[in-house]
């Protein structure tokens, strides 16, 4: 379709090669081995219910064609052979949702697809890798992962179907694999498997928490490289997995558009060992999967760069990574107060334009598309209540998305992602408390105050924002056309 026509049982997997590992950190391995004869795949229908098996063959590139995978050209993406710009969302949860497990909801969830698709919003950043045990606060429960090559059954199949929705929709995924964040797990959770930690460190809300000693704990995973071979263990796991709706191996799969290394890594002090995975992990990847793209996951700078030791240009420079991500965070950052918006919201905003420019700037020396995947804004009154206002909230969407268009048009942003989507979801009453297992997932992670950034299916006028936006993304590609080279 063109972009113009539109936790019961546990599996056991294998580890990985540790000589295909070394070979891709030495820069040797120049080719994948072939895993089972290709077959045609079966048209996607997830609203069957799946057979217990899964299928062990795929059909290769040859079936879907380099036309079908969204591919980067110069600071621009091409799908079909025409510009790919869009203007899609963060549904972090969709794997969970779409389960038959503890908190899926299927019919929910393919009611909250066709609401997006509707609005024109068809590219979704979701979760494809997150970590256990369950036991853990402040995380999505239940967890892919619930130990070193223990995998929920449920989740899987849940991700599966959760794809394969996506496709029959014309929509397409961006797989993020890891988080610098507990609330999935994250890489945290590495160093306790390996060893090298006996716990994590929680920040707040935890009593005494830090997000100093959290951070300065977590960086250390780069250098660990039990903790990155745990790592990359799961992510050629998932890779090489059949789909059991569309028996298609995830490698080969259409609706995916990328793999993401992780959501907003950060080395603060580890520079070294940070880039040495960026580079070793997009490179792992491309080995197994050629056709689809790579990318970080990164902030960009963030609002402050001398500490978090992240830096655009430098952190998106290696060969395997396709294309840079930015994301920026008004309130977060110290930017914004929402209960001095009159004061704050022009000085804010300014900020992010110089900071939306910056990264622009310094993705055309790279010659590379960059896509700003996360921005968001509080309710009114930093209000937790479904049913409040979002005036702030809409002028700000409006004029952001309204400047990357803009910048779109001229060929040097390729989309943007906000978030998040809640959908249906609402906050357990009395609202601004954390999550906990049970209440239902919505836009907001486990350990943020839930309803804080969350975009309701009743929130028209968000919604109406984004999806004129969204119309107007779409519009330059069905303008510009097929290049008849593609």
């Amino acid at each position: 379709m063109s972009p113009c026509e539109i936790h019961a049982g546990l599996v056991t997997r294998t580890r990985l090669r540790a000589p295909l590992l070394a070979a891709i950190a030495a820069g040797l391995l120049t080719s994948c081995s072939p895993i089972g004869d290709p077959e045609p795949d079966a048209d996607a229908d997830p609203e069957s219910a799946p057979g217990d098996q899964v299928g062990t063959t795929t059909a290769e590139l040859g079936r879907h064609g380099r036309r079908d995978f969204v591919v980067a050209d110069g600071t621009g993406l091409r799908l079909h052979g025409r510009p790919y710009h869009f203007v899609g969302t963060n549904y972090w949860q969709a794997m969970n949702l779409a389960s038959r497990g503890p908190g899926g909801d299927r019919a929910r969830f393919l009611r909250e697809l066709d609401a997006l698709r509707d609005a024109g919003i068809t590219n979704l950043r979701i979760m494809a890798i997150t970590e256990g045990p369950d036991s853990e606060m402040l995380r999505i429960v239940p967890a892919l992962v619930q130990a070193p090559g223990v995998y929920d059954e449920d989740l899987l199949d849940g991700l599966d179907f959760a794809i394969a929705a996506m496709r029959q929709r014309g929509m397409k995924a961006v797989m993020t694999l890891g988080n610098e964040w507990h609330w999935s797990g994250g890489f945290g959770q590495y160093l306790v498997w390996t060893g090298a930690a006996d716990s994590i460190p929680y920040p707040p809300p935890r009593e005494g928490g830090d997000w100093d000693e959290y951070q300065r704990f977590v960086s250390q995973f780069y250098g660990d490289p039990d903790a990155v071979s745990l790592y990359l263990e799961n992510i050629e796991n998932l890779v090489e997995r059949v789909n059991r709706y569309t028996h298609t191996r995830y490698r080969d799969e259409p609706a995916i558009m990328a793999w993401e290394l992780a959501n907003e890594p950060r080395a603060l002090q580890q520079t070294s060992a940070y880039l040495d995975w960026i580079a070793t992990s997009a490179a792992f990847i491309k080995q197994l999967d050629p056709n689809h793209l790579v990318t970080t996951g990164s902030e960009g700078d963030t609002s402050s760069p001398s500490y978090s030791g992240t830096e655009y240009l430098r952190d998106h420079s290696a060969g395997g990574i396709d294309y840079g991500t930015a994301h920026f965070w008004v309130q977060n950052w110290g930017w914004y107060d929402p209960l001095r918006a009159e004061e704050t919201y022009g000085p804010a905003t300014d900020m992010a334009r110089a900071y939306i420019a910056s990264h622009v700037e310094r993705t055309a020396l790279l010659d590379k598309p960059i896509v700003f995947e996360e921005f968001g804004l509080a309710r009114d009154q930093q209000s937790f209540d479904p049913d409040s206002t979002v005036a702030w909230r809409d002028r700000y969407y409006g004029e952001m998305l309204d400047d990357l268009v803009d910048f779109a048009q001229e060929g040097q942003v390729a989309g943007t992602n906000s978030w998040a989507w809640a959908g249906e979801g609402r906050p357990v009453s009395p609202f601004g408390l954390w999550w906990v297992p049970g209440d239902p997932f919505i836009g907001d992670p486990p350990h943020e105050q839930q309803g804080w950034y969350s975009i309701y299916d009743t929130d028209a006028s968000t919604m109406a924002v984004i999806a004129e936006r969204a119309d107007a993304m779409s519009d330059l590609d069905c303008r510009r056309g097929a290049d008849a080279a593609w």
